[in-house]
């Protein structure tokens, strides 16, 4: 939608070679190599891991991050304002946005005090995620506990180490692979009665609270980045985005399933209730 708002109809002047991983990572290098070789005008890519394969398969055509995690920190760019080389786009702080999770979680559970992070051991965007987290989880006396996993062979065993550690809440990390496998992880969350936490699509798929950055508004500004690029700007001049527009969604029906209220106070600030 973003592209034909600017005047670009995909057939007529424009072609657009779509790849997608399917969550595995491991196919991200081979399929980077596939759209340089076709030597095309801009590759658009999709969180971190597709960014950093991106990068490492080519310096000289430019990259549009639709969205990504910290672009500084995980090495994408060197800045923000100045990102230089041939990168630029949107990006977020999931410190951030899993604090935050947290934090409303606390509020609709005031007597959580162990919690599981469910990170995706092959994202560096991973990064000192737990560090930084630490002082928002000091504040609300909960102690958090990392659980990484590579693929979906591995959830089984990760939500049966929570059970042994006394996990009462998890909280999900923005990830390529755990999105496409969103259902599956909330559905053996649900089994463990488990409240969760995570990226709206996983509200979606029936964990009781989704918070994060309105995807689909990247996803129409990064047809700006790239008009600017097929029009002649080099991506090192175009200033990475940082995301502005963050969403709340509710799900009461997994509530009512986990015999909990949903204080006012949350579904007063939500975007969206699922009943």
């Amino acid at each position: 939608m973003g592209l034909r708002d600017l005047g670009y109809v995909e057939g007529k002047n424009v072609v657009i070679e779509y790849r997608w991983a399917d969550g595995k990572y491991d196919r991200l290098p081979e399929l980077a190599a596939e759209l340089v070789r076709l030597r095309v005008d801009v590759v658009v890519t999709y969180g971190t891991p597709g960014t950093l394969a991106a990068k490492r398969a080519v310096t000289t055509i430019p990259i549009v991050m639709m969205v990504s995690g910290d672009a500084v920190a995980t090495g994408l760019v060197t800045g923000l304002a100045q990102p230089g080389g041939n990168i630029t786009g949107s990006t977020f702080f999931v410190s951030e946005l899993m604090a935050k999770r947290l934090e409303l979680l606390k509020e609709a559970l005031p007597r959580i005090a162990e919690v599981g992070v469910f990170l995706n051991q092959d994202n560096s965007a991973n990064g000192p995620l737990l560090q930084a987290m630490e002082p928002v989880a000091g504040s609300l006396n909960v102690r958090l506990q990392s659980f990484k996993v590579r693929g979906p062979h591995e959830f089984d065993a990760a939500f049966l180490a929570m059970a042994k550690r006394g996990i009462e809440a998890v909280v999900f990390f923005e990830d390529g692979m755990m999105i496409a496998n969103a259902k599956a992880i909330v559905d053996i969350a649900a089994k463990q009665r488990l409240p969760s936490s995570g990226p709206k699509d996983f509200v979606e798929a029936g964990s009781l609270i989704g918070y994060g950055v309105k995807i689909l508004e990247l996803y129409r500004r990064a047809a700006y980045f790239v008009d600017k690029i097929l029009k002649g700007t080099k991506p090192g001049d175009l200033p990475v985005e940082q995301a502005t527009k963050f969403e709340l969604a509710v799900n009461l029906k997994t509530a009512k399933n986990l015999g909990i209220t949903i204080p006012k106070s949350i579904l007063l600030r939500a975007d969206e209730v699922i009943d």
